[in-house]
């Protein structure tokens, strides 16, 4: 069994969850296996260097932006492992200091994500983490939240992505899910 089954056959889906109709596809139960979660992040790191900075002008990352929460279990590792900083993505109200702010579309209403000012530097190269993408509009806040501050962005990473929804992604870089659901 190749890494991406392997993850793919850890997932457990919670029929109904959040709301009904919807079939939430849990990451945890990777994070709970020492051996799947080190799976995980070495194939985030493989995919990284052999494919994000091989087919890029750029051969660093120099920053790894995670999105509030998930993508706050996953970041902060692999930015260590490229020797990259961490930056988190918060939902508004949750940052010190000075931020700057973009608001995105979600299912049932509008939200607000945050990043401190200055985070970012002009020029550096960023890739953006999460354990889900959707209809990509927390992605695309993100995105938008590196732009002001002069990063660029070269590629978001998923745990999941939902392909059946993926004409609504419409993000500035390209993206890359572990494991893709079609339900």
């Amino acid at each position: 069994m190749g890494d991406v089954q392997y993850l793919r056959s850890l997932l457990v889906t919670h029929p109904d969850f959040p709301k009904k109709g919807v079939n939430f596809l849990d990451i945890f139960p990777i994070l709970r296996d020492p051996v799947a979660f080190e799976t995980l992040i070495t194939h985030f790191v493989h995919h990284i260097t052999s494919y994000t900075l091989t087919n890029s002008a750029y051969k660093k990352i120099d920053v790894v932006v995670g999105l509030d929460a998930r993508g706050f279990l996953i970041g902060p590792i692999i930015a260590m492992r490229l020797g990259a900083a961490f930056v988190p993505v918060r939902k508004k109200g949750k940052l010190p200091g000075e931020c700057v702010s973009a608001t995105y579309e979600k299912e049932y209403g509008t939200d607000v994500f945050e990043m401190q000012a200055g985070a970012i530097r002009p020029g550096q190269n960023v890739v953006v983490v999460d354990d889900l993408i959707a209809t990509g509009g927390s992605a695309r806040a993100a995105g938008e939240l590196v732009k002001q501050q002069g990063g660029q962005t070269l590629e978001y990473l998923f745990i999941v992505g939902l392909v059946f929804l993926e004409h609504l992604w419409n993000l500035d870089a390209p993206s890359y899910s572990v494991v893709q659901a079609s339900e």
